[in-house]
């Protein structure tokens, strides 16, 4: 994954503000997407398949489908 990490476009919502307390994104290979904080880019990334992170995503805009 290093290599992928190595040449990403890390970009930030167009919503975030320039506080920094954001996280950047990167579409890597292998249909995967790279998250990180903002504030501290060389410290750890998480990467998530294009299925989970498209269900995390589906999750923040309309909330989740688990009744409590």
């Amino acid at each position: 994954m290093n290599d992928e990490l190595a040449g990403a476009a890390w970009f930030k919502s167009t919503y975030s503000s320039n506080a920094g307390e954001c996280v950047e994104v990167a579409w890597l290979g292998c249909s995967r997407v790279g998250v990180r904080d903002s504030k501290n880019p060389a410290g750890p990334t998480l990467a998530f398949s294009m299925n989970d992170w498209a269900a995390f995503t589906a999750t923040l805009r309309c909330g989740p489908s688990v009744s409590y």
